[in-house]
């Protein structure tokens, strides 16, 4: 009598055990995730078996068109900038390498800081025979 119990025990528990090592296995990371990005009216497209999984997610109308926030922006480019403007910027960056301009770039600089210490010295001759024209 105890020993058929046991036996009936033992097979009605066998399934139920197989089942829950059966879920164990499946609760696992799948063998397999697809992400795929969908243009237009494209359809997800379905799992190759069980054990895939397929992400999809809608990327706008066109894999080729520039995004909406991306369109539209004001043009800073050559063209569309006045002329007077650009020859204002061509001589700011310029005029560091021009003659006269004492500065360590270009072959004309050096000329400039002669040039400054000649107009700074002179100034301050015409300062000081003013000053003695000044004074009674």
């Amino acid at each position: 009598m105890f020993a058929r119990l046991m036996l009936a025990t033992a097979l009605l528990a066998t399934p139920a055990f197989a089942q829950t090592q059966n879920q164990t296995a499946q609760d696992g990371p799948p063998k397999r995730v697809r992400s795929i990005l969908l243009y237009g009216q494209e359809s997800c497209p379905k799992p190759a078996n069980p054990d895939e999984i397929v992400v999809c997610s809608n990327a706008g109308e066109s894999p080729y068109r520039i995004p909406k926030r991306f369109r539209d922006q004001p043009k800073e480019d050559a063209p569309s900038t006045s002329w007077s403007r650009r020859m204002e910027v061509v001589e700011d960056f310029n005029r560091a390498g021009m003659p006269n301009s004492c500065s360590a770039v270009g072959s004309g600089g050096q000329t400039g800081c002669t040039r400054q210490m000649l107009q700074q010295w002179y100034q301050d001759k015409l300062d000081r025979e003013a000053k003695a024209s000044r004074v009674p």
